[in-house]
């Protein structure tokens, strides 16, 4: 069994409002059988994974619908202010009037990495051109984005590979983490990190073991791509123990580097870049 660093970088945690959870958890069940747990209230959740060995926590967030992210962002800020160690990814929706003058005045907290855009939830497309000076305003200022736009674990009109394709031939540039390692579109994700030098993957909930849909192309990608991943939970929106996802990418016994770039230094590295810390 192959060892992970004593402290770890956590790219990829939920965060939310407690009462906002509460809605995200009761909608997981009724809509998708999908019974989340632990439980944890957002300070809860710092605690545990501190408790845990994780150094540093980037969470984000997403507004489901236009009129939200101003005040997402806000207890955004407020949370970033109570604890040092975390980062986040806040919150945009493009049918905001005054979307792009928040986005500028968040994007000057240096532990503000970036945005988050779900577009499972949101419903919009990723080359949507309202998102274009977002873009443009991301690459200037030196931050990134972290995009939920694979099919898994549910689908619809507005993921997959083709989407992010057309995203990318116009901001090749571009700093994205495509979050669950573009699960379940793994081949067609893994082949854009030759074409597009600031694209990451995160490891997301793909590498539980035995579970249907998870990682499937061998450790020898991973290995040749051990710079472009960076770990994530996914906590605490989880419907397995953290651990065992944890336990599950140990278990493919890859090299040390590996694992000391994928659970600490890929992560610290983009902390850097893109906050200044």
């Amino acid at each position: 069994m192959s060892i992970m660093p004593e402290k770890i970088i956590d790219f990829h945690v939920h965060l939310f409002p407690d009462r906002m959870f509460e809605a995200i958890w009761d909608y997981f069940y009724k809509y998708y059988a999908w019974d989340v747990k632990p439980r944890l209230y957002w300070k809860q959740c710092v605690e545990h994974l501190n408790a845990c060995g994780v150094e540093k926590i980037v969470f984000s967030n997403y507004a489901h619908r236009a009129g939200v992210a101003r005040g997402l962002n806000e207890w955004n800020l407020d949370v970033l202010k109570q604890y040092p160690h975390l980062y986040c990814f806040a919150a945009y929706h493009p049918a905001d009037d005054d979307g792009l003058e928040m986005a500028e005045q968040i994007l000057e907290y240096e532990r503000v990495i970036g945005f988050k855009l779900q577009l499972l939830v949101q419903r919009f497309y990723p080359h949507d051109e309202r998102l274009f000076p977002l873009y443009e305003m991301v690459m200037k200022k030196n931050k990134r984005l972290l995009l939920h736009v694979g099919t898994g674990p549910v689908g619809n009109e507005f993921v997959g590979a083709s989407h992010f394709r057309k995203l990318m031939e116009r901001y090749p540039e571009l700093p994205v983490n495509v979050a669950h390692m573009g699960a379940f579109e793994y081949a067609e994700f893994i082949a854009l990190l030759d074409c597009y030098p600031n694209m990451m993957l995160d490891t997301a909930f793909v590498f539980y073991p035995g579970i249907e849909g998870s990682f499937n192309l061998g450790g020898e990608v991973l290995e040749k791509y051990r710079n472009r991943i960076v770990y994530g939970s996914d906590f605490p929106n989880l419907l397995f123990p953290r651990e065992s996802e944890i336990s599950g990418l140990l278990s493919l016994g890859l090299s040390a580097e590996f694992y000391t770039m994928i659970f600490h230094d890929n992560g610290d590295k983009l902390i850097k870049v893109h906050s200044g810390a």
